[in-house]
């Protein structure tokens, strides 16, 4: 059996609801976490046993709407800042069953005050927003995590841009590789973290902080 096919064995299941988010992320050149990606997060979710999480860039709200109907006990606080996905978001949050589980922002994420949020500590952090930005992100927002926690970052491979040499990528985009590469770096030096890279759907690394 082909590997493509063990993984459709373990996908989850996803709703007529969720299947027409995708449908319009497609549409609408919206990126959203690959099915791979997304299966293999919320089963670390589970396994971690996550009942907050902090999500910076909700985009549609596809993530967090599916890290919600994972759990029902969870709650996500996650930031947009495009007001055009914000308003898509918040229609897609009000029309599903998880809408008293979700919190939504609009808001620059390294500008916002973090004071807003009910909640003052996470179980979980999960950065896909501005490539560019991962440490930023990583360093504002990982204080907020539990020790024991983990923080979850999609998007380390960048449509394979961060897997080729570096004079191969369009110049326009080789200051987002060179930063993603050095973010990877250092997290995997980082004494404060226990870090594993993941080499599914769009590259997911793993970080639990001690």
């Amino acid at each position: 059996m082909k590997t493509d096919d063990f993984q459709q064995l373990f996908s989850l299941p996803r709703t007529a609801f969720f299947h027409e988010m995708e449908q319009y992320a497609d549409l609408h050149h919206v990126p959203i976490m690959r099915p791979e990606g997304m299966d293999t997060l919320l089963h670390l979710l589970q396994l971690q046993n996550a009942q907050t999480v902090i999500e910076v860039g909700a985009a549609i709200g596809y993530s967090a709407l599916r890290m919600a109907a994972a759990n029902p006990k969870r709650t996500i606080t996650t930031i947009e800042r495009d007001a055009e996905r914000y308003e898509t978001a918040n229609q897609f949050i009000a029309k599903s069953e998880h809408a008293q589980q979700i919190s939504l922002y609009l808001a620059d994420a390294l500008e916002m005050d973090l004071s807003e949020f009910p909640e003052r500590s996470f179980d979980a952090l999960f950065i896909d927003a501005a490539k560019g930005q991962y440490q930023l992100f990583f360093d504002r927002y990982a204080p907020l995590v539990k020790s024991g926690g983990v923080i979850y970052s999609d998007n380390i491979f960048l449509n394979g841009l961060t897997q080729v040499p570096i004079e191969q990528v369009p110049r326009r985009k080789r200051t987002m590789v060179r930063k993603l590469h050095l973010f990877a770096e250092h997290l995997r030096t980082n004494p404060d973290y226990d870090s594993q890279f993941y080499p599914i759907g769009d590259g997911l690394l793993v970080s639990i902080k001690r």
